[in-house]
């Protein structure tokens, strides 16, 4: 039987990608999400109670960081769980885009014969920006 793992060893990089965000995407997401909190959307109001301007929804940042993992795992495996910690707010301008970025690394390998592991992985913006920390991703194949 081949594992998704065959080829990889603890540390190697399995998935990584980048998402543009922009306004309009935080608009959309709004829609789905029913979250129509002000500070994803008017900078006045984000100004206003401290922040920056407007940022991204956190759970949206958390549901495009997995994004990577899952197109590389297709129709092989599932997320079986996965957790992050938010670190910092994911700003997003008025005009233009954010770039999220995303790198999924082999953490360890959770259980050998049925191939589940757990993937690190590492979101960040702009020069580096750690957005979410101790994100985890465990993935088990079909």
């Amino acid at each position: 039987m081949v594992s998704l793992w065959d080829g990889f060893e603890v540390g190697d990089v399995v998935a990584e990608g980048s998402i543009a965000l922009t306004r309009d995407s935080l608009v959309r997401y709004a829609g789905a999400s029913g979250d129509f909190n002000p500070i994803h959307y008017r900078d006045d109001f984000a100004t206003s109670v401290g922040l920056d301007g407007v940022l991204a929804h956190g759970m949206l940042t958390m549901g495009l960081a997995v994004g990577p993992v899952t197109q590389w795992l297709g129709d092989r495996g599932f997320v079986s769980s996965y957790q992050v910690r938010f670190t910092k707010p994911v700003y997003v301008p008025a005009s233009g885009s954010v770039a999220v970025s995303v790198s999924a690394s082999l953490s360890k390998i959770d259980d050998p014969a049925e191939g589940s592991a757990t993937l690190a992985l590492s979101v960040s913006v702009g020069e580096g920006t750690t957005v979410l920390g101790k994100a985890f991703v465990v993935v088990s194949p079909r």
